[in-house]
Protein backbone atom coordinates (compact mmCIF):
# COMPACT_ATOMS: atom_id res chain seq x y z
CA UNK A 1 0.00 0.00 0.00
CA UNK A 2 1.22 3.49 -0.78
CA UNK A 3 1.73 5.70 2.23
CA UNK A 4 0.09 9.10 2.54
CA UNK A 5 3.43 10.86 2.31
CA UNK A 6 4.25 9.50 -1.14
CA UNK A 7 3.96 11.49 -4.31
CA UNK A 8 0.84 11.34 -6.43
CA UNK A 9 0.70 8.16 -8.47
CA UNK A 10 4.28 7.19 -7.65
CA UNK A 11 5.57 3.71 -6.94
CA UNK A 12 6.94 2.67 -3.52
CA UNK A 13 10.63 3.44 -3.04
CA UNK A 14 12.87 0.36 -2.85
CA UNK A 15 15.84 0.43 -0.54
CA UNK A 16 18.93 -1.34 -1.84
CA UNK A 17 19.30 -3.26 -5.11
CA UNK A 18 16.28 -4.96 -6.63
CA UNK A 19 16.17 -8.77 -6.47
CA UNK A 20 17.71 -10.45 -9.53
CA UNK A 21 14.35 -11.89 -10.63
CA UNK A 22 12.77 -8.42 -10.47
CA UNK A 23 15.36 -6.76 -12.70
CA UNK A 24 14.24 -5.98 -16.22
CA UNK A 25 16.13 -4.60 -19.15
CA UNK A 26 15.37 -1.08 -20.38
CA UNK A 27 12.44 -0.78 -22.76
CA UNK A 28 13.35 -0.56 -26.45
CA UNK A 29 12.59 2.80 -28.02
CA UNK A 30 9.43 1.50 -29.69
CA UNK A 31 7.92 0.80 -26.24
CA UNK A 32 8.69 4.34 -24.99
CA UNK A 33 6.48 7.32 -25.84
CA UNK A 34 9.53 9.55 -26.39
CA UNK A 35 11.74 6.85 -27.87
CA UNK A 36 15.31 7.11 -26.58
CA UNK A 37 14.64 10.58 -25.14
CA UNK A 38 13.56 11.37 -21.60
CA UNK A 39 11.22 14.16 -20.48
CA UNK A 40 12.94 17.55 -20.87
CA UNK A 41 14.97 18.75 -17.91
CA UNK A 42 13.43 22.22 -18.08
CA UNK A 43 10.14 23.57 -19.45
CA UNK A 44 8.23 26.84 -19.40
CA UNK A 45 4.57 27.05 -18.31
CA UNK A 46 2.61 30.32 -18.05
CA UNK A 47 5.85 32.35 -18.13
CA UNK A 48 7.54 30.36 -15.34
CA UNK A 49 10.55 28.06 -15.64
CA UNK A 50 9.93 24.58 -14.24
CA UNK A 51 12.67 21.99 -13.70
CA UNK A 52 12.20 18.24 -13.69
CA UNK A 53 12.22 16.76 -10.19
CA UNK A 54 11.16 13.19 -10.91
CA UNK A 55 9.94 11.04 -13.78
CA UNK A 56 6.96 9.07 -12.51
CA UNK A 57 6.33 6.89 -15.54
CA UNK A 58 7.49 6.39 -19.11
CA UNK A 59 5.50 3.79 -21.03
CA UNK A 60 4.29 3.28 -24.58
CA UNK A 61 1.74 6.09 -24.43
CA UNK A 62 3.26 8.89 -22.39
CA UNK A 63 6.08 10.05 -20.14
CA UNK A 64 4.94 11.80 -16.97
CA UNK A 65 7.06 13.90 -14.62
CA UNK A 66 6.89 16.21 -11.64
CA UNK A 67 8.23 19.71 -12.34
CA UNK A 68 8.89 22.55 -9.91
CA UNK A 69 9.30 26.31 -10.32
CA UNK A 70 10.30 28.81 -7.67
CA UNK A 71 6.67 29.05 -6.52
CA UNK A 72 4.80 25.81 -7.29
CA UNK A 73 4.81 22.29 -8.70
CA UNK A 74 3.24 20.92 -11.85
CA UNK A 75 2.65 17.57 -13.44
CA UNK A 76 3.55 17.36 -17.12
CA UNK A 77 2.59 14.54 -19.47
CA UNK A 78 4.41 14.14 -22.78
CA UNK A 79 2.36 11.99 -25.15
CA UNK A 80 3.74 9.67 -27.77
CA UNK A 81 5.96 10.95 -30.61
CA UNK A 82 8.03 7.80 -31.26
CA UNK A 83 7.15 6.14 -34.61
CA UNK A 84 5.85 2.56 -34.68
CA UNK A 85 7.41 0.42 -37.41
CA UNK A 86 8.14 3.57 -39.39
CA UNK A 87 4.62 4.99 -39.01
CA UNK A 88 4.64 8.57 -37.63
CA UNK A 89 2.96 9.00 -34.25
CA UNK A 90 3.38 12.73 -33.57
CA UNK A 91 -0.20 13.29 -34.71
CA UNK A 92 -1.38 10.91 -31.98
CA UNK A 93 0.62 12.72 -29.29
CA UNK A 94 -0.88 16.04 -30.39
CA UNK A 95 -4.38 14.57 -30.41
CA UNK A 96 -4.10 12.99 -26.96
CA UNK A 97 -2.71 16.19 -25.43
CA UNK A 98 -5.42 18.35 -27.02
CA UNK A 99 -8.16 15.99 -25.80
CA UNK A 100 -6.96 15.95 -22.21
CA UNK A 101 -6.42 19.73 -22.09
CA UNK A 102 -9.88 20.24 -23.58
CA UNK A 103 -11.53 18.11 -20.90
CA UNK A 104 -9.67 19.91 -18.10
CA UNK A 105 -10.83 23.25 -19.52
CA UNK A 106 -14.41 21.99 -19.79
CA UNK A 107 -14.34 20.81 -16.16
CA UNK A 108 -12.50 23.85 -14.79
CA UNK A 109 -13.74 25.03 -11.41
CA UNK A 110 -15.06 21.67 -10.17
CA UNK A 111 -13.62 20.86 -6.75
CA UNK A 112 -11.49 17.75 -7.10
CA UNK A 113 -10.49 18.30 -10.74
CA UNK A 114 -6.85 19.49 -10.97
CA UNK A 115 -6.59 22.77 -12.86
CA UNK A 116 -4.88 22.94 -16.24
CA UNK A 117 -1.76 25.12 -16.19
CA UNK A 118 -1.68 25.75 -19.92
CA UNK A 119 0.71 25.00 -22.80
CA UNK A 120 4.18 23.57 -22.16
CA UNK A 121 7.18 25.08 -23.95
CA UNK A 122 10.78 23.92 -24.25
CA UNK A 123 13.57 25.93 -25.86
CA UNK A 124 11.09 28.60 -26.92
CA UNK A 125 8.87 26.09 -28.76
CA UNK A 126 5.41 24.95 -27.64
CA UNK A 127 5.30 21.16 -27.26
CA UNK A 128 2.05 20.18 -28.93
CA UNK A 129 2.18 16.66 -27.44
CA UNK A 130 2.43 17.93 -23.85
CA UNK A 131 -0.19 18.83 -21.26
CA UNK A 132 0.34 20.32 -17.80
CA UNK A 133 -1.81 20.50 -14.70
CA UNK A 134 -1.79 21.38 -11.04
CA UNK A 135 0.16 19.00 -8.82
CA UNK A 136 -1.88 17.28 -6.09
CA UNK A 137 0.03 16.36 -2.93
CA UNK A 138 -1.20 12.89 -2.04
CA UNK A 139 -1.32 9.38 -3.47
CA UNK A 140 -3.34 7.11 -5.72
CA UNK A 141 -6.11 5.17 -4.00
CA UNK A 142 -4.43 1.98 -2.79
CA UNK A 143 -5.85 -1.55 -2.73
CA UNK A 144 -7.59 -2.13 0.60
CA UNK A 145 -7.06 1.45 1.77
CA UNK A 146 -9.53 2.62 4.42
CA UNK A 147 -10.53 6.14 3.43
CA UNK A 148 -12.38 8.71 5.49
CA UNK A 149 -16.15 8.30 5.81
CA UNK A 150 -16.64 11.54 3.84
CA UNK A 151 -14.51 10.38 0.92
CA UNK A 152 -17.13 8.64 -1.20
CA UNK A 153 -19.98 11.09 -0.57
CA UNK A 154 -17.60 13.83 -1.75
CA UNK A 155 -16.53 11.69 -4.68
CA UNK A 156 -20.16 11.13 -5.70
CA UNK A 157 -20.65 14.89 -5.71
CA UNK A 158 -17.50 15.34 -7.77
CA UNK A 159 -18.59 12.74 -10.33
CA UNK A 160 -22.10 14.21 -10.49
CA UNK A 161 -20.57 17.62 -11.31
CA UNK A 162 -18.48 16.03 -14.08
CA UNK A 163 -21.57 14.35 -15.53
CA UNK A 164 -23.53 17.60 -15.31
CA UNK A 165 -20.97 19.16 -17.68
CA UNK A 166 -21.80 16.48 -20.26
CA UNK A 167 -18.67 14.38 -19.68
CA UNK A 168 -18.14 10.67 -18.94
CA UNK A 169 -14.77 9.79 -17.43
CA UNK A 170 -14.78 6.25 -18.96
CA UNK A 171 -11.58 5.09 -17.16
CA UNK A 172 -12.88 5.14 -13.60
CA UNK A 173 -12.33 1.41 -13.06
CA UNK A 174 -8.62 2.18 -12.50
CA UNK A 175 -7.78 3.10 -8.90
CA UNK A 176 -4.75 5.08 -10.06
CA UNK A 177 -7.10 7.68 -11.57
CA UNK A 178 -8.51 8.40 -8.10
CA UNK A 179 -6.23 10.48 -5.89
CA UNK A 180 -6.42 10.89 -2.12
CA UNK A 181 -4.92 14.24 -1.16
CA UNK A 182 -3.05 15.03 2.04
CA UNK A 183 -6.36 15.89 3.75
CA UNK A 184 -8.03 12.68 2.63
CA UNK A 185 -10.19 14.28 -0.08
CA UNK A 186 -10.85 12.78 -3.53
CA UNK A 187 -9.52 14.02 -6.86
CA UNK A 188 -10.19 12.64 -10.33
CA UNK A 189 -7.46 12.65 -13.00
CA UNK A 190 -6.59 11.36 -16.49
CA UNK A 191 -9.26 12.38 -18.99
CA UNK A 192 -7.33 11.08 -21.98
CA UNK A 193 -10.05 8.64 -23.11
CA UNK A 194 -13.04 10.48 -21.63
CA UNK A 195 -16.13 11.15 -23.73
CA UNK A 196 -18.29 14.22 -24.30
CA UNK A 197 -20.94 14.97 -26.90
CA UNK A 198 -19.84 17.71 -29.33
CA UNK A 199 -21.95 20.85 -29.13
CA UNK A 200 -25.00 21.05 -31.37
CA UNK A 201 -28.45 19.50 -31.56
CA UNK A 202 -27.60 16.77 -34.06
CA UNK A 203 -24.59 15.38 -32.08
CA UNK A 204 -26.68 15.54 -28.90
CA UNK A 205 -29.46 13.58 -30.61
CA UNK A 206 -27.12 10.99 -32.10
CA UNK A 207 -24.67 10.55 -29.21
CA UNK A 208 -26.68 11.46 -26.11
CA UNK A 209 -27.58 7.82 -25.51
CA UNK A 210 -23.92 6.75 -25.65
CA UNK A 211 -23.00 9.47 -23.14
CA UNK A 212 -25.65 8.23 -20.69
CA UNK A 213 -24.41 4.64 -21.07
CA UNK A 214 -20.82 5.67 -20.31
CA UNK A 215 -21.92 7.79 -17.35
CA UNK A 216 -23.78 4.77 -15.95
CA UNK A 217 -20.50 2.86 -16.27
CA UNK A 218 -18.81 5.60 -14.22
CA UNK A 219 -21.51 5.27 -11.54
CA UNK A 220 -21.09 1.49 -11.46
CA UNK A 221 -17.31 1.69 -11.04
CA UNK A 222 -17.64 4.28 -8.28
CA UNK A 223 -20.03 1.93 -6.46
CA UNK A 224 -17.54 -0.92 -6.92
CA UNK A 225 -14.73 1.16 -5.37
CA UNK A 226 -16.97 2.18 -2.49
CA UNK A 227 -17.89 -1.45 -1.81
CA UNK A 228 -14.19 -2.33 -1.59
CA UNK A 229 -13.09 0.62 0.54
CA UNK A 230 -16.17 1.51 2.66
CA UNK A 231 -18.36 -1.63 2.56
CA UNK A 232 -20.18 -0.69 5.76
CA UNK A 233 -21.39 2.58 4.18
CA UNK A 234 -22.03 1.31 0.65
CA UNK A 235 -25.50 -0.18 1.05
CA UNK A 236 -24.89 -3.00 -1.47
CA UNK A 237 -23.28 -6.43 -1.33
CA UNK A 238 -20.95 -8.17 -3.78
CA UNK A 239 -23.94 -10.17 -5.02
CA UNK A 240 -25.92 -6.95 -5.53
CA UNK A 241 -23.02 -5.47 -7.47
CA UNK A 242 -22.80 -8.47 -9.80
CA UNK A 243 -26.51 -8.10 -10.51
CA UNK A 244 -26.13 -4.36 -11.16
CA UNK A 245 -23.22 -4.78 -13.57
CA UNK A 246 -24.37 -3.58 -17.02
CA UNK A 247 -24.10 -6.09 -19.86
CA UNK A 248 -21.77 -3.83 -21.83
CA UNK A 249 -19.22 -3.91 -18.99
CA UNK A 250 -19.38 -7.71 -19.01
CA UNK A 251 -18.85 -7.68 -22.79
CA UNK A 252 -15.89 -5.31 -22.47
CA UNK A 253 -14.28 -7.44 -19.75
CA UNK A 254 -14.62 -10.57 -21.87
CA UNK A 255 -12.28 -8.94 -24.40
CA UNK A 256 -10.15 -6.56 -22.34
CA UNK A 257 -9.10 -8.95 -19.56
CA UNK A 258 -7.68 -11.68 -21.86
CA UNK A 259 -5.97 -9.00 -23.97
CA UNK A 260 -4.36 -7.49 -20.87
CA UNK A 261 -3.10 -10.90 -19.73
CA UNK A 262 -1.62 -11.68 -23.16
CA UNK A 263 0.03 -8.25 -23.33
CA UNK A 264 1.50 -8.67 -19.84
CA UNK A 265 2.87 -12.12 -20.66
CA UNK A 266 4.44 -10.78 -23.85
CA UNK A 267 6.19 -7.96 -21.99
CA UNK A 268 7.42 -10.38 -19.33
CA UNK A 269 8.70 -12.76 -22.01
CA UNK A 270 10.58 -9.86 -23.62
CA UNK A 271 12.09 -8.96 -20.25
CA UNK A 272 10.39 -5.54 -20.20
Amino acid sequence: MRGRGQAEGSEPVRLGPAPAEARVRPRPAVFRALGRDDPPAEVEIAGEIFRLRETLKHDSWAATGIYASATRQALCKFNRVQPILGLPMRWLGRRLAAREAGFMDRLAGITGIPASLGPVSCGGRVLSNAVSRQWIAGHALAAGELVDRRFFPEFRGLLAAVHARGVAHVDLHKRENILVDSRGRPHLIDFQISFAVPRGRLPAFLLGGLLRVLQRCDDYHLLKHELKHRPEDCGVTVRDLARLRPWWIRAHRSVAVPFRHVRRRLLVALGL
